[in-house]
């Protein structure tokens, strides 16, 4: 090497330069690869993708393969570093040559490669692969030979190098990919999936209409009373029960209504024979379990019942759509019916109100945990039944009673409490 030329020796380093930056990159373009774009790409036989697969199969091993190389060829740079340097400036060309080949390496080899893999990974990584790739067949008795002494000192630390990464996402985790997309997910689709993680995390009585706003027919009503409330009704489906909504007999589908009335008006055993069997589900039932059987059961309708049997409320397949999709059909309840806006700032809502309703509209964070109505959430945080109108305050709101109605809290006034 001494007797090599200058011009030589200084092309050589050059090039040992180049291929230590091409080492650096290769490592931080292969382990910054999204694993699941690449399980995408591989699906779609991405040659790239399939090769930069196989090598991560085993990163101890793609690790231990770059190392190898990037160690050889810094090692052997810095030696003709050196003898350059000595040949140029003597003894003193050993310092120069140390401190200088460590600010090259530094930029060229490491921080500029390693920053550009980093920012795209998959145009360094997947290039990387076609040398990287066969390199590793070519040199696999030396990865294997320094693997077995790294492995060895790994699983004395209790760590097994042969496993790779965990790579299964949290309900949370894939919140956190579907919120942060960006552009890559238009904002409506995203609140669609972010609305279907959390369908796991709401029960049927969260959404259900509540048994007192329930609209059906009692067959102890007379004749007139049940046409009126068929002829006024909204919906296509009604629960029909008889004395109490407790004893809920069956559902009349609305499109059976020429079958029910004659020429002599109501016909009440054509009633009888034409309602559906009502079908019961338990209230703590979550919204996602109670999708599947509704899909799996061929219904839309479903009485949701306490652990006791006693009727709660009703529940309706179009209601859990549209806590995926968003309000697509007229609701009795309707927040435009039941939130007020007042002109100091604050809200006069009813006492029915749903308390996720109320947040989804005003985006509050009222309590969700505990009663699902206004009226619930007041009585449950005074502990007792008011004699008069009272204000309090509740996780930074204020709220304060404008209507009581026997043990009803019928409206309030709400606002949020000033920082």
């Amino acid at each position: 090497m001494n007797e090599a030329p200058l011009g030589l020796l200084s092309s050589v380093l050059v090039v040992l330069i180049l291929l230590s930056g091409f080492f650096s990159s290769s490592e931080t373009g292969m382990m910054s690869l999204n694993r699941y774009r690449l399980k995408h790409l591989r699906k779609n036989k991405h040659r790239g993708a399939h090769r930069a697969s196989k090598l991560l199969q085993r990163p101890d091993r793609l690790i231990g393969l770059i190392l190898i190389g990037n160690n050889l060829v810094n090692i052997l740079a810095s030696a003709i570093a050196t003898v350059i340097a000595i040949r140029l400036w003597g003894d003193a060309g050993i310092a120069i040559a140390t401190g200088g080949l460590t600010l090259v390496i530094l930029i060229f080899a490491e921080i500029t490669p390693k920053t550009i893999a980093a920012l795209h990974p998959e145009k360094v990584a997947f290039p990387a692969s076609v040398i990287l790739l066969p390199l590793m067949k070519l040199m696999y008795p030396l990865v294997w030979l320094i693997n077995s002494v790294t492995n060895g000192l790994l699983r004395l630390l209790g760590v097994d190098p042969s496993k790779a990464g965990d790579e299964h996402v949290s309900t949370e985790e894939l919140r956190t990919i579907v919120t942060e997309a960006g552009q890559l997910i238009p904002t409506r689709h995203r609140g669609m999936l972010l609305n279907i993680l959390d369908l796991e995390e709401v029960s049927v009585d969260d959404i259900m209409v509540p048994r007192n706003d329930v609209y059906g027919i009692d067959l102890d009503d007379s004749d007139e009373d049940i046409l009126r409330t068929i002829q006024s009704s909204s919906h296509t489906r009604l629960p029909v029960w008889r004395d109490d909504i407790n004893n809920v007999v069956g559902v009349l589908h609305m499109r059976n209504i020429s079958r029910i009335i004659d020429s002599q008006g109501l016909d009440r055993a054509a009633l009888e024979r034409e309602m559906e069997t009502p079908y019961f589900i338990p209230e703590s039932t979550p919204l996602h379990t109670q999708l599947f059987n509704f899909q799996k059961n061929k219904l839309r309708l479903g009485i949701v019942v306490d652990e006791y049997g006693d009727v709660m409320g009703l529940v309706t397949l179009e209601d859990i759509l549209e806590e995926i999709v968003g309000e697509f059909t007229s609701n009795l309840l309707d927040t435009a019916d039941v939130i007020f806006p007042q002109r100091d700032g604050s809200y006069i809502i009813t006492g029915n109100a749903n308390i996720r309703e109320i947040n989804k509209s005003l985006d509050w964070e009222l309590p969700t945990d505990g009663p699902k109505t206004v009226s619930g959430l007041v009585l449950e945080y005074l502990e007792s039944f008011p004699d008069a109108n009272v204000g309090l305050a509740i996780d930074g709101y204020l709220l304060e009673t404008q209507e009581l109605q026997g043990n009803v809290v019928q409206a309030v006034r709400a606002r949020v409490q000033a920082a």
